[in-house]
């Protein structure tokens, strides 16, 4: 049955606003409203390079695309932004027809969408790729679009790029981001790891084989790409907090242990796992399943331990560290925070001596939230004997967006009479602004600047500054991490409070009340100096 051309015209401008026919990298024909999308005739066009219609950033994924373009198959949609002074987009498809002399036809529509800015290197900065990742997988639960993570190492692409002069690495670069942003959802939603390693969203119908064989394609070079995909049948929140694991894993270790047919299998099971031990925690959490180990924090005056840290121990011995890292991923800091307070304030009701001081860790996520404080004074009311013996610890400074209502908190805390600590001082670049922003009665010295003081003098002037500035503040300090005779020396001299470390003594099931005292010199008061924390 033959059809008239124009028909078939007709239902191509059903779909699009310009129509482009492309060969060899040069607009061959345009047809339909050119001038209004791109500010050029249709004759205007003919000629032109078609990557030339296009902002500079968005040309290397237009040179990939139309580099492995297959006959029959179709590529895109796609958004990409044009070379014009407003920041205009439009969405491109692309097919190559067999048989019709390596011409691509292209289907132009201008679009109102934008997309979030690219990083330097050409891709999103990873915190925008999983905020959009999540958004994605959220509404294809909907819609019933089928997409999925996948995740790519090129090995050897480091070493590669080290051989090259900056001019070439830069551009290797470049053609790196625009082949990966070619087998993302959009043409965009991809991110680099590492200098080798990237994570993109991907539809379905998109098969492995053929990332990888057009990435080798577009790369000309010999890197190979392992791809692992990842189907998500799970609630979107939860699985782009388990997929945030799944990366991190990747950054680190890579898939190189992992044989080829399994790579899909291997990245499942690891969020499953992860999924399956938030959910533990979760319970663990809720039902009181953790104890508290105490560890003395030490006046370098006395030798006797002033107050002790609380740590939390988990039923199944797994590492603290990774599951409070899993609590901050999976929004249950705060009822842990919660929990713990609840637990310290108990075994302070339990000290028949009245002398026993806790100190409780505290995210920068939960010290923001309100129902905190509330916790708090409803705890402590119930146990009046607990009042002003219990310090707070803020910890994951990095995790506080408001500051003044950080601030805001804290004087409530303070108002209670509990003293409020920084800890890890120094282990950003915002710490100085947090002492500028946050009323506080103690900075714990960041144990990375401590451990190796008495071999790294650098560190040591640093301690003293901090230790002065804090003295003009009002501010004690902690120095954590004390593990030598030689270091205790160092941050004595330097003029340090507290110190905190296995020279002291390690977390134990229960406070040890003096340790050392025949060790430890008294340190040198300074005149008016009274001994207590407060």
């Amino acid at each position: 049955m033959s059809i008239d051309p124009r028909r078939l015209l007709g239902l191509a401008f059903a779909s699009a606003d310009l129509l482009v026919e492309i060969r060899n990298g040069k607009i061959g024909l345009a047809l339909g409203a050119a001038q209004r999308i791109v500010g050029q005739s249709e004759t205007d066009l003919t000629g032109r390079m078609w990557r030339d219609l296009f902002a500079a950033e968005d040309q290397p994924l237009m040179d990939a695309i139309l580099a492995c373009v297959e006959d029959g198959v179709r590529r895109g949609p796609v958004i990409l932004r044009l070379a014009s002074p407003e920041s205009r987009y439009v969405s491109v498809v692309m097919r190559a027809l067999p048989e019709n002399g390596g011409r691509v036809s292209c289907a132009v529509t201008y679009t109102q969408a934008t997309r979030q800015p690219m990083g330097q290197d050409g891709l999103q900065v990873r915190e925008t790729f999983e905020d959009i990742a999540r958004g994605l997988f959220e509404a294809a639960r909907v819609t019933g679009q089928e997409l999925e993570l996948a995740m790519i190492e090129l090995s050897g692409l480091d070493a590669i790029r080290a051989a090259l002069a900056p001019a070439e690495a830069e551009a290797l670069d470049a053609r790196v981001a625009g082949a990966v942003r070619s087998e993302a959802h959009g043409g965009a939603v991809a991110t680099r790891l590492s200098n080798d390693r990237f994570a993109l969203v991907k539809t379905k119908d998109e098969t492995t084989e053929g990332l990888v064989r057009r990435l080798s394609q577009v790369m000309e070079l010999n890197a190979a790409a392992h791809v692992v995909t990842l189907e998500t049948g799970i609630a979107p929140t939860r699985a782009m907090r388990a997929l945030r694991y799944a990366l991190d894993d990747f950054l680190r270790e890579g898939l190189k242990d992992t044989p080829p047919m399994s790579l899909s299998e291997a990245m499942t099971r690891s969020v499953q796992r992860t999924l399956a031990r938030a959910g533990a925690l979760g319970v663990a959490v809720s039902q009181r399943r953790f104890t508290l180990a105490y560890q003395p924090v030490v006046s370098l005056a006395t030798g006797v331990a002033h107050h002790h840290e609380t740590l939390v121990r988990f039923e199944d011995g797994a590492s603290p560290f990774a599951l409070i890292r899993m609590a901050e991923e999976f929004d249950l800091i705060e009822e842990l925070d919660h929990a713990i307070v609840e637990q310290a304030v108990k075994r302070l009701t339990q000290d028949r001596t009245g002398e026993l001081k806790l100190a409780v860790n505290v995210s920068g996520r939960t010290i923001v939230n309100e129902t905190f404080v509330d916790h708090v004074s409803r705890t402590l009311a119930k146990a009046s004997t607990a009042r002003g013996r219990l310090i707070f610890e803020i910890t994951e400074t990095a995790a506080i967006e408001d500051l003044p209502r950080a601030n805001q908190h804290i004087q409530s805390l303070r108002s209670m009479g509990s003293l409020v600590c920084l800890d890890d001082f120094g282990s950003g670049s915002a710490s100085f602004a947090y002492l500028q922003e946050l009323h506080l009665d103690i900075v714990k010295i960041d144990g990375r600047y401590v451990r190796e003081l008495a071999a790294n003098g650098r560190d040591g002037a640093m301690v003293r500054r901090v230790v002065e500035l804090c003295r003009d503040l009002n501010i004690r300090t902690v120095a954590e991490m004390v593990e030598t005779v030689e270091v205790e020396d160092v941050i004595r001299k330097a003029g340090v409070d507290f110190a905190q470390g296995w020279l002291f003594g390690r977390p134990s099931d229960q406070p040890q009340p003096a340790l050392r005292p025949g060790l430890i010199k008294p340190a040198a008061r300074r005149a008016g100096a009274t001994e207590s924390w407060g």
